[in-house]
């Protein structure tokens, strides 16, 4: 634990923003999976509809820092795929 005064103030931004950064990241995750479980449940409708959802939680972490744009536009790219697979 730090003495001085700025880093124990350093410590407590730090820890907030990690929070803050874990939320969106957890949300992203969360977004992609749903659109993974209806793909694999076969729900085309549904998968559409979640798809819009989970590129636009990615891009909200790329925006945010939580991850790259060369991840984010990756990650997006795979989705579109799996919907179009899924779609033929």
């Amino acid at each position: 634990m730090p003495n001085i005064k700025s880093a124990i103030k350093r410590t407590k931004i730090i820890e907030k923003k990690t929070m803050q950064n874990n939320m969106v990241k957890s949300a992203y995750k969360t977004a992609v999976k749903k659109f993974e479980s209806a793909i694999a449940a076969g729900e085309v409708k549904e998968a559409e509809t979640l798809f819009v959802e989970a590129t636009k939680k990615i891009d909200q972490a790329c925006t945010k820092g939580v991850i790259v744009k060369n991840t984010a536009a990756r990650k997006k790219s795979s989705l579109a795929k799996k919907l179009n697979a899924v779609k033929a």
